[in-house]
C-alpha cells in the first residue's frame, strides 16, 4: 500500500512524466527485491542498504547514469516516507553519487538538416497525393523547428497551433505551459499541412496533430520510427538518427547563431539554466571559424613573424 501511495504523490503532486513515474516505481521495486533477504521495513532502512544497491548495480556493468537515476528515485521515496513519519532521516543524502563521464550532446550539422529538408520537400512535390510521406516530413520539421519533446509532439493537437501569432503551446514536463515561435516560412508548410491532413482523416475527434497510417494517435516508437528512417541515407547523417538529437541540433545551431541561453531555456522548456548550459558546446567549424578570425596571428597575413 505503500508503495501505491507513492506512485498516486508522484503522479498528483509532483506530476511527473508517466516514463519518470514507472522508472521511479521500477527502482524501487529492485531495491527492496535486493533486501528481500533481510526482510528491511522502512524504518530500518539505512546508509549502507543503499551504498551496497547501488555497489552491486555498478558490479553487474551498469552505467553511472543509471545508477544515479535509481538514487534519485530512491532519495525522493526516503523523502516522502519521511514526509510520513516512517524515516528520522534520509539515508540517500550521505550516499556519494558515481561520478558520470561528462559527454557533450550529439547533434547534426546545419548543412545535413539543409540535405534534408531539400530532399525530403522534392519527394513530397514529386508525390503530392501521398499523404504519409508528407507528415513524415512535417514530423520532422515541427521537431526540428520547435524543439519539442517526442511526448510532446505526440500530445501536440491541431488547436495547440495558434496562426495568428504563429506559435505552438505545448505541454511540457511537469505540466508546464510553454508558447514556442515558428517561423512564418514554416507557418505555411503548416497550415497547408492541416488542410492535407483534414482531408486525409476527416474523422478526428480529438483533434490530433499527427495521427500514424491508421488513424490511430501518434506514439513514441512510431516517431523514434519515422526519425530513423527519413534520416537513413541522406548525406551528413553518421551515427544515432532521434528526435532527441534533432532537438540537441536546433539547441546548438540557436547558440551558434548567437541565440542567448536564456531564451534557449525557454524554447525547450527546460526547469532550469543548467540543463541548457551543455549546449555551450560548439561545432569544430564553428569554432575553427571563431578561433581563426579571432587569433591575433590571423591578421594581415601573419606579418609579426613566423
Amino acid at each position: 500500500m505503500l508503495k501505491e501511495n507513492f506512485i498516486r504523490y508522484l503522479q498528483v503532486e509532483r506530476r511527473y512524466s508517466p516514463r519518470t513515474v514507472r522508472l521511479y516505481e521500477e527502482a524501487v521495486t529492485e531495491f527492496y527485491a535486493f533486501l528481500e533477504e533481510e526482510t528491511v521495513t522502512p524504518e530500518l532502512m539505512t546508509t549502507q542498504h543503499i551504498r551496497s544497491f547501488i555497489a552491486q548495480g555498478l558490479d553487474r556493468g551498469l552505467g553511472a547514469r543509471t545508477m544515479n537515476l535509481k538514487l534519485s528515485a530512491l532519495s525522493t521515496w526516503c523523502g516522502w516516507l519521511l514526509r510520513q513519519g516512517l524515516l528520522e532521516s534520509n539515508p540517500v543524502s550521505k550516499v556519494p553519487r558515481p561520478k558520470q563521464e561528462k559527454k557533450l550532446p550529439q547533434f547534426y550539422t546545419e548543412k545535413a538538416i539543409d540535405n534534408y529538408f531539400d530532399e525530403s520537400r522534392r519527394q513530397v512535390e514529386e508525390h503530392p497525393d501521398d499523404f504519409p510521406r508528407f507528415r513524415n516530413r512535417m514530423i520532422l520539421v515541427v521537431l526540428y523547428a520547435t524543439g519539442m519533446r517526442r511526448a510532446e509532439l505526440c500530445s501536440l493537437k491541431t488547436t495547440d497551433f495558434d496562426r495568428g501569432r504563429q506559435v505552438f503551446r505545448v505541454l511540457g514536463k511537469g505540466h508546464k505551459l510553454r508558447e514556442i515561435p515558428v517561423p512564418a516560412l514554416i507557418c505555411q508548410e503548416i497550415l497547408l499541412y492541416l488542410e492535407k491532413m483534414g482531408e486525409a482523416y476527416p474523422d478526428n475527434p480529438e483533434k490530433r496533430f499527427f495521427l500514424t497510417d491508421k488513424g490511430a494517435p501518434l506514439y513514441l516508437a512510431f516517431v523514434d520510427n519515422v526519425v530513423r528512417h527519413e534520416l537513413s541515407g541522406v548525406e551528413g547523417f553518421t551515427g544515432r538518427k532521434s528526435p532527441h538529437v534533432l532537438r540537441h541540433s536546433l539547441a546548438t545551431h540557436l547558440l551558434n547563431r548567437g541565440a542567448d541561453l536564456t531564451s534557449i531555456k525557454e524554447i525547450l522548456g527546460h526547469s532550469s539554466l543548467a540543463a541548457t548550459q551543455v549546449y555551450t558546446h560548439n561545432s569544430f567549424e564553428q569554432l575553427k571559424k571563431t578561433y581563426l578570425t579571432a587569433h591575433p596571428r590571423a591578421k594581415n597575413g601573419g606579418k609579426h613573424g613566423n
